[in-house]
């Protein structure tokens, strides 16, 4: 006797709602990925302002750095990581609101491509035995993209633990002048554009 196979019919995904009970459509979610590294917070922190250590890891892939890389490492300061994943250029680009040597750095980040959603990404780096832990948390994303969002960041994070191990203990760290500085944040009235 032959059975058939049927698929099961294909549905879209499903569109996140309002949690107050409407049924209107989300119009951004968070995100959040937490990652465990055996490094210094310093060294870590370090690894999100450092434009050559940057290229390695944030905003590209394993086997292609980012083209170009642009980092002013400073509250109102910008940032821009250029790749070309097939000869074109991808643009990241954003500013930084707040930056707590080796324990908080807290960015605006223009999404590339046809939207240019305007999000904002807080990255939380706290001490613990043998190393730190690293709370990323990825706010105002566009639902449809959340989950290719959520595991670019998945890959980032873990590619920030593979350069660390590749570069070892560098005494350039302690040195430089964004770890030296205590908290700097951006004035209130330039983070009122955030919900």
């Amino acid at each position: 006797m032959m059975h058939e196979h049927r698929r099961p019919p294909m549905r879209a995904p499903a569109i996140p709602r309002e949690r107050n009970g409407s049924n209107a459509p989300l119009r951004s979610v968070a995100i959040r990925v937490d990652a465990r590294y055996n490094a210094t917070p310093e060294r870590v922190f370090h690894a999100w302002l450092d434009a050559e250590v940057a290229r390695r890891w944030l905003f590209a892939t394993a086997t292609r750095p980012s083209a170009n890389v642009q980092i002013d490492a400073r509250v109102a300061g910008s940032f821009r990581f250029v790749e070309r994943p097939d000869g074109s250029d991808v643009e990241y680009r954003g500013e930084y609101v707040e930056i707590v040597p080796c324990r908080r750095l807290v960015f605006s980040l223009v999404l590339p491509g046809g939207r240019r959603a305007l999000t904002r990404v807080s990255v939380d780096i706290d001490a613990q035995a043998n190393g730190c832990g690293l709370a990323l948390t990825h706010e105002h994303v566009p639902p449809d993209l959340a989950c290719d969002i959520e595991a670019r960041w998945t890959g980032m994070l873990y590619g920030l633990g593979e350069t660390l191990d590749a570069i070892g203990s560098d005494p350039l760290i302690e040195r430089s002048p964004v770890v030296r500085h205590g908290p700097l944040r951006r004035p209130a009235v330039a983070e009122d554009r955030w919900p």
